[in-house]
């Protein structure tokens, strides 16, 4: 049973999002909070898979509430939840450890699909969405030649081809196809590249290759 929190300080939307999660054999809400500070008191009291996370609340915004969950290895993964054109805050939240985020009006079975996803270890960085956002907030990423940390320089040149197209969008089946490989050798290599950068998923590969400067706002693939 994957055990979901969900923190949203408008309570209607809460309710929306219980009765949706409320219908899935697999899936139990366990917990609510009205703001980002209710939602860790919570926490210390029950136990909790994922959190789905909006952004602007009163008291503790998600993305000071994601910085302090993610900073334990053990607990709970976020999903966060961003109207997008009014949310200046999304990148900022994957940079704090959110495992991805979705749109306030995601579809039902989309909103079941990702909960399922992040528990099993995946991310949700949807492709487009992901070039969107970086694209709108490209006036705050690095500029300039690209920075090779100690970390990425032990990357394989075929682990740094794979880094590259996770953090320009593409899926691993896609990944799969651009490479000629087998998806089951593309998600083996993600996981060294996690592994030798330290990093929880792919979304937070999203974030180091564009703020190292590895991919650009501009380099990535044409819409598929």
């Amino acid at each position: 049973m994957i055990r979901v929190m969900l923190v949203d300080d408008q309570e209607l939307l809460r309710a929306g999002f219980r009765m949706v999660l409320g219908a899935q054999q697999d899936i139990e809400v366990v917990a609510e909070a009205g703001d980002g500070l209710a939602a860790l008191e919570r926490l210390r009291v029950t136990p909790v898979d994922v959190v789905l996370m909006d952004v602007r609340m009163p008291r503790m915004g998600g993305v000071e509430a994601t910085r302090a969950i993610c900073s334990d290895p053990d607990g709970p993964r976020v999903l966060i939840l961003t109207t997008f054109d009014l949310d200046e805050y999304a990148f900022a939240a994957l940079k704090a450890g959110a495992s991805g985020f979705l749109l306030k009006d995601v579809p039902p079975a989309d909103l079941v699909t990702a909960i399922r996803a992040v528990h099993s270890g995946d991310a949700v960085v949807a492709p487009s969405t992901t070039r969107r956002l970086i694209d709108r907030f490209a006036a705050q990423l690095p500029s300039g030649p690209p920075t090779v940390s100690a970390a990425s320089s032990r990357l394989t040149g075929r682990e740094r081809e794979v880094l590259l197209l996770v953090a320009r969008g593409l899926s691993n089946v896609e990944i799969a196809t651009r490479l000629d490989l087998a998806e089951g050798t593309v998600k083996t290599h993600l996981g060294r590249v996690l592994a030798k950068l330290a990093l929880r998923d792919r979304a937070q590969v999203v974030v180091y290759a564009y703020e190292s400067g590895l991919v650009t706002p501009s380099d990535r693939p044409p819409d598929r």
